[in-house]
């Protein structure tokens, strides 16, 4: 759910905090008092394109903050964080943020990491659904609607395991055209792959070699310095009349004499000795040292000569030893596979035509049940619809199955194809396309008559903004169980909308409510009433500059403001308030 909304220097919000509620939360107040601001601002930091006009006048950047509770998010929101570099939600606490400049300069944030708009607008859309005029409707889309369907049907399932199929026919076709070339390619990938393969194993790589040759190479490289420098400071430590050593012999007898005088100056002797000690493990260990140094003209052009192999298979394989010993273990394996070529491609052909009846037969029976269920979506959607007012109209799903793709003959050689992600689909070779959808063999397109006597049409195409909000609430009422989106936004929702149909309104938000965040703004005192919290957005002058505010209601200010929705501030308006309220 969304916790916290936080608006800088967006238009006429000069900064503003507001703390939503879990369930049915509700925005009003007058005309052209902000609350419009709200959804702008969710848009931006759910990463909408920014317009620098929105940037308060006199203010030379805007902010918008959001704070989600992520706990209960179905989406795999921790793994997408961690792929993306981005710090992990702590107590289920996932902050956007997103700020821009006057002059263009743009910022987000996730968590506290920079990251890109593309990143936030992923996470925008499984965090929040944002109905009415100024929505991105995910449910006008036909993926989306294929998956409510799939949803209802409590299908999701069988469609995952078909997916897998239809990436594993990807991988197949991948694999195969790789193998299909003509000779002449065929003998140069083959002397390609042999030369890669004879480079990078002859090396004889190990993982971090590279930092060890590194090391020996500049030691070897700078061997007489070193020697030199070494020599130099035995020579001040040995034993000679103006060495530490003999100094320190010195120092020791004349601080015998004192002790002689004063017991109390033993001390001074025992940390001389110490000093002397620790003097002669430096002069043994410096020795050590000096041996060891060796000006080997050989062994240094061996180094140098090891240094560059190294550098030179990482700049074409690899950027670390641990990369260009991967990139060799796979180019044997395709070495191997290229060599074999006419086995493997018997084997990928075999394997092509069993995964092609699998695939078929697993689309066929998800159709099958996808046919079941349409009737039960597309009546108990109507019955909403009628709730909402539309008592005469007709919803229906309109599905079209693509399966009339030849069957894969396994005798035939197969030509190259491209590899299929999620939604694509898999090229069945020699110009024709396969149905083969990780989402089924089938498209679904909702539709809808709002009138008697009207055909029905695709839900896209619905003009009245009134009609598609009250579609949407009502396939939301259907699909509140289902759906993952955790946080529902209606934006005047209740557009076009009177009577005894207004109260429907507030009592479908009351019921999506029940299992999703809802946050509504509305006109309408019977849509504000059933709300768990109400805020109302109000605008004032202060020394001459307009603001816009948001406040949380009690019990008495809501019946104010219910009164004020109805009308007036009558006695009799007010027991209407507060009898909504009830």
């Amino acid at each position: 759910m969304l916790t916290t909304l936080r608006i800088k220097n967006l238009a006429l919000v000069a900064d503003l905090t507001l703390e939503l509620q879990p369930g049915y939360n509700v925005v009003t107040g007058e005309t052209g008092a902000g609350k419009s601001i709200l959804i702008g601002a969710l848009n931006l930091v759910l990463g909408e394109r920014a317009d620098r006009t929105l940037i308060r006048g006199g203010c030379d950047s805007c902010s918008v903050e959001a704070v989600f509770d992520v706990g209960g998010l179905r989406a795999p929101l921790k793994s997408f964080l961690d792929e993306n570099g981005l710090e992990p939600c702590e107590e289920n606490q996932l902050v956007l943020k997103r700020t821009f400049t006057a002059n263009g300069t743009n910022r987000q944030f996730v968590n506290g990491s920079p990251t890109t708009l593309n990143v936030l607008a992923t996470i925008g859309e499984w965090l929040v659904d944002i109905h009415g005029p100024h929505d991105h409707q995910s449910l006008l889309q036909q993926a989306k609607q294929l998956a409510i369907l799939d949803a209802y049907g409590g299908l999701e399932s069988k469609r995952t395991m078909f997916g897998e199929l239809v990436r594993r026919l990807a991988g197949i076709e991948t694999a195969k055209a790789v193998l299909i070339v003509d000779e002449k390619t065929y003998a140069q990938q083959l002397d390609l792959l042999r030369f890669q393969v004879q480079e990078i194993f002859a090396a004889q790589l190990q993982p971090d070699e590279d930092q060890r040759v590194e090391q020996d190479y500049q030691r070897a490289s700078n061997a007489a310095k070193l020697l030199q420098l070494s020599q130099a400071v035995l020579d001040l430590l040995t034993e000679n009349e103006t060495s530490l050593l003999t100094q320190a012999g010195i120092v020791g007898r004349t601080l015998q004499e004192l002790q002689k005088v004063d017991a109390s100056a033993a001390k001074f002797l025992t940390l001389h000795e110490q000093g002397v000690a620790t003097l002669r493990e430096l002069q043994a260990e410096l020795s050590r040292y000096a041996e060891k140094v060796d000006i080997d003209p050989a062994r240094l052009q061996e180094l140098e000569e090891r240094l560059n192999l190294i550098h030179s298979l990482k700049r074409k394989y690899g950027s670390s030893l641990a990369e260009v010993i991967a990139f060799g273990e796979q180019t044997k394996r395709n070495l191997q596979s290229l060599e074999s070529r006419d086995a493997e491609l018997a084997r990928l052909k075999a394997e092509r035509a069993k995964l092609d009846s699998e695939i078929r037969r697993a689309g066929k029976e998800l159709s099958a049940k996808r046919r079941k269920v349409i009737p039960q979506l597309a009546k108990v959607v109507s019955k909403q619809l009628a709730d909402l007012g539309f008592t005469q109209s007709k919803f229906d799903v309109a599905i079209t199955t693509h399966g009339d793709v030849p069957e894969v003959d396994s005798r035939k050689p197969l030509t190259p194809s491209l590899s299929a992600s999620d939604g694509e689909r898999v090229s069945e070779g020699q110009g024709r396309e396969s149905s083969f959808s990780s989402t089924g063999l089938d498209t679904v397109e909702f539709q809808f008559a709002p009138n008697p006597g009207e055909p029905v049409r695709p839900l896209r195409a619905i003009a009245s903004s009134g009609e598609m909000a009250r579609v949407m609430l009502a396939l939301k009422t259907v699909l509140a169980a289902e759906d993952e989106i955790p946080v529902l936004i209606f934006d005047e929702v209740d557009a076009n909308v009177g009577g005894e149909t207004a109260n429907v309104v507030g009592e479908k938000m009351k019921q999506i409510a029940a299992k999703r965040q809802v946050l509504c703004i509305t006109h309408l005192p019977q849509v504000a009433a059933p709300a768990d919290a109400h805020y109302v957005v109000t605008k004032q002058v202060i020394e001459g500059r307009t603001i816009s505010e948001i406040e949380l209601l009690d019990k008495k200010s809501r019946v104010n403001e219910l009164a004020r929705m109805l009308g007036g501030g009558s006695d009799a308006v007010r027991k209407h308030a507060e009898a909504l309220l009830k």
